[in-house]
């Protein structure tokens, strides 16, 4: 179920579906080699049990959502793009965007270089894009673009080509960066939401992190909870329990499954601009099948696709994400 309903039971982190992160991307930029485009969806519009749907406020106001760069190998943030959100006042919300250097954890939210401010979330069918030197912005409700058939994969993964996500919608965070400052290397990217540990706000908790996919719903298991609050570079301890439901969703040996379980961990997704995107192999694209890779891994190559494809309404420009359902695109605003 790629990241979304990563809390316990397949529900949301701490019971707050705007805390849910649901997916990473990373490609580089249609027509321009010289520039990515990063994406961090959060906020599933539906619950999965029992069916319904979820708040209309777009971002928790109270929380941080953070895209985590790691340029040096080490699993360890050397850049954090973070994004804090307003309250919501007669239905909108704004976004500023900062950018963090080094490894430091958050502090009061506040600090960083201040790349937008004050920008406005889209509610409805035009994408409200902010344009700031060489950084392009998104924040706001749309089309989900993840894909996969979810009463298959609960029922025993006897699949139906029934496509759970394809009238959802989803927030999304999009950057388009110039990939200079991603440095020469590849990267590792990673996604988290937090919230403050007190009243106060001076300290912070992370509700939710990750960054391959459906690894945290189907893996984690009894560590759940200890993983979604964990960091990348400590994910060697979780190699076992990854690797004991290895063991009983696909039939490995232990050492089989423990040598496949080293090669999910630490969660990060792997990204050299320089190159093509297409997961698992290097960032991950819009349609990418991922669901149809993670399949033939869980079950140890008996069960390679669930029968479902990618949505038909990607746009080819700046977000990229079709309109949220119920809304007819009607082109691009741009905020500068």
């Amino acid at each position: 179920m790629s990241h979304h309903y990563s809390g316990p039971n397949f529900g949301f982190p701490r019971a707050d579906a705007r805390l849910d992160f649901t997916d990473l991307y990373a490609f580089p930029k249609p027509r321009d080699a010289g520039k990515s485009i990063l994406i961090m969806n959060a906020h599933p519009s539906a619950v999965l049990n029992p069916p319904g749907p979820t708040t209309a406020e777009p971002f928790a106001p109270e929380a941080l959502y953070e895209l985590k760069i790691d340029t040096n190998g080490d699993a360890v943030a050397d850049i954090t793009y973070r994004v804090r959100f307003s309250s919501s006042k007669g239905g909108t919300q704004t976004a500023t965007l900062r950018r963090v250097e080094g490894a430091q954890p958050a502090a009061t939210g506040g600090d960083g270089q201040i790349i937008v401010q004050g920008v406005p979330v889209s509610t409805g069918r035009d994408a409200r894009v902010t344009q700031a030197g060489d950084y392009r912005f998104f924040a706001g409700w749309r089309s989900d673009p993840f894909f996969f058939d979810v009463a298959g994969a609960l029922n025993d993964l006897q699949f139906t080509g029934d496509d759970f996500f394809a009238d959802k919608d989803v927030c999304s965070i999009v950057l388009e960066v110039p990939n200079s400052i991603l440095g020469p290397k590849e990267v590792g990217l990673w996604a988290r939401t937090l919230i403050p540990a007190t009243s106060a706000g001076e300290d912070w908790v992370q509700a939710d992190r990750g960054a391959r996919p459906n690894q945290t719903p189907f893996l984690a298991g009894e560590q759940n909870t200890a993983y979604l609050a964990g960091e990348p570079v400590d994910d060697a301890r979780f190699v076992a329990v990854f690797a004991h439901a290895l063991e009983h969703a696909g039939g490995y040996k232990p050492e089989e499954a423990s040598r496949v379980a080293e090669t999910l961990l630490p969660d990060l997704l792997r990204y050299d601009p320089t190159r093509p995107a297409s997961f698992p192999d290097n960032g991950r694209t819009l349609t990418d099948d991922v669901s149809d890779a993670f399949l033939a891994i869980l079950t140890n190559g008996k069960v390679t696709e669930d029968k479902v494809g990618p949505h038909g309404d990607l746009l080819d420009e700046f977000p990229y994400l079709g309109p949220p359902h119920g809304f007819t695109p009607k082109g691009i605003k741009e905020n500068v």
